[in-house]
């Protein structure tokens, strides 16, 4: 379906824990997204409202260099050091003469003790530091910032050739006019994004002026910090989600805290007044999730097996080295035959391949073993519907020719934690692969007990969850029962339960 004939909205759900986010593509979530709030302690170290680092930039300190890993950590102020490759540290490198696809020594760009300017591409993950990148950018509404570099690069999802061209000209033009003035204090290139179809010169401009300001402020806060520091911190959930989820195609964006809604109506005032309208505040009735059922979408995304409407399914099972995913025909036979079976199958396979992968946040390299097709009519009819699926995507993908085998591979960027990652762990002593974290369990309890809590104003509330979970909030996540308290218009009793399973979870009104 052509872009701008689906209709989208954006869900924001802001909770005592959690900031959660659903891209709603006519009626069905496709994208989710979440931050978990934390302890002021913690904000401090990273910079932000939310647990993630993602386009945080820091003054950091080299701290090894591993010329077999051809890589190197550095120290920037988190638990673990983070990780900085060749390939991300190349811009460093004073070497000359190299080629464009060879990679510098990374003994070259970078030296122990060397204090560097690195941004978060990546968050922590289990035992493995942030990802790092010595290409710092900063993102705008319609431009990204690129220091350092000139230029002008096009998001690959402006198509329209003329608008490719209009946006480019002026876009040169303004690099030109800003490095003889210099206006970013160095030289800058910049990269300009979907939002900016459309848009005048004097907004682009705006942009652009607003980004060389926030860059000035970056280097001055650089030259008066010492590493490990935060030099730059990324906008807090909500102001993100409008700047890189919200464009001319959403018809709202429903948020369900007062003041997570003043927050976006002035984000909106500032960087997108034609949007203003769009926000609107979510009073009920019911869980603003429920508009879609959201929850019942993310309970189904984690799990392996899909059903398909005429009653076959599909398997996703993810590895360390890739995603593999198998197409069932389950009991549905054509009329016309086994090769029309296996087409209908397969197209049906492909719009819930598209809507999972996005759903669950799956990165990496994908392998599609499709039903067997004979007829080459039929083979293109099931690419051309995942490269049209996936053409509405933000993330880029690769799709290659189905093989005589009936497999697909297709690469998808990882750009963020899978939705798995960020809600379960591996259930070692379970029959089932994994469960949900108590993080996850607890967050929600705590919006349990917010919707209990807004039935009954006033009245005690009473809450049973196993032993483990109530021991995670009490001890080592107080702060997030204080912010509770602040929401809701009831007394809390928490009560834990030793025979209760970690899902298990009680709210009720004090008798």
């Amino acid at each position: 379906m052509a872009r701008g004939l689906m209709s989208e909205e954006v869900l924001i759900n802001v909770g005592p824990g959690e900031t959660r986010v659903a891209v709603v593509e006519s009626g069905r979530p496709v994208e989710f997204f979440l931050e978990r709030t934390m302890a002021d302690a913690l904000k401090e170290r990273t910079g932000r409202a939310g647990h993630s680092v993602i386009g945080n930039i820091f003054l950091g300190r080299v701290q090894r260099v591993l010329p077999g890993m051809q890589a190197a950590f550095v120290e920037i102020g988190l638990e673990r050091a983070g990780f900085l490759g060749a390939r991300e540290a190349r811009c460093l490198c004073e070497l000359t003469g190299l080629d464009e696809g060879t990679l510098p020594p990374i003994s070259a760009c970078v030296t122990e003790g060397q204090e560097i300017l690195v941004q978060a591409v990546k968050d922590p993950i289990s035992e493995k530091g942030a990802r790092l990148s010595a290409n710092v950018t900063l993102p705008g509404r319609l431009l990204v910032l690129v220091p350092n570099q000139s230029g002008v690069a096009l998001s690959r999802r402006i198509e329209d050739e003329p608008e490719r061209e209009r946006l480019t000209a002026l876009v040169e033009e303004m690099v030109e006019r800003f490095n003889a003035c210099g206006v970013t204090g160095e030289p800058a290139g910049f990269i300009v994004r979907t939002a900016a179809i459309g848009a005048t010169a004097e907004e682009i401009a705006a942009d652009a002026r607003q980004l060389a300001e926030e860059w000035r402020q970056v280097r001055d806060r650089q030259k008066r910090s010492s590493p490990p520091s935060v030099v730059f911190h990324d906008l807090d959930p909500v102001a993100k989600t409008l700047r890189d989820c919200v464009n001319a195609d959403t018809e709202r964006v429903l948020i369900d805290d007062a003041e997570a809604f003043a927050e976006a109506k002035h984000y909106c005032k500032r960087a997108m007044p034609e949007m203003l309208d769009r926000v609107q505040l979510f009073n009920g009735p019911g869980p603003l999730f429920a508009l879609y059922d959201v929850d019942g979408q993310i309970e189904t995304a984690l799990e392996p097996r899909v059903e398909l409407p005429s009653g076959g399914w599909i398997t996703i099972e993810t590895t360390e080295a890739l995603t593999a995913i198998d197409v069932n025909s389950g009991r549905y036979t054509a009329a016309t035959g086994l090769e029309e079976t296996s087409a209908r199958i397969n197209l049906e396979a492909v719009e819930e391949i598209v809507h999972q992968l996005r759903l669950r946040g799956t990165g990496g390299i994908v392998v599609i073993d499709f039903i067997h097709l004979n007829e080459p009519d039929n083979i293109a009819k099931v690419i051309d519907a995942l490269e049209t699926g996936f053409a509405r995507d933000r993330v880029p993908t690769q799709i290659s020719a189905m093989s005589e085998f009936g497999l697909v591979e297709m690469t998808r960027k990882r750009v963020r934690e899978p939705l798995d990652k960020l809600l379960t762990e591996p259930a070692y002593a379970n029959c089932r692969p994994r469960r949900k974290t108590c993080a996850t369990v607890a967050n929600d309890l705590l919006r349990r007990i917010q919707r209990e809590a807004a039935g009954a104003p006033g009245r005690t509330l009473v809450a049973h969850a196993s032993t483990e979970v109530v021991d995670w909030l009490e001890r080592g996540n107080p702060y997030l029962l204080e912010r509770l308290s602040e929401k809701v218009a009831a007394a809390v009793s928490l009560v834990p339960e030793p025979d209760y399973a970690r899902e298990k979870l009680d709210v009720g009104v004090l008798q």
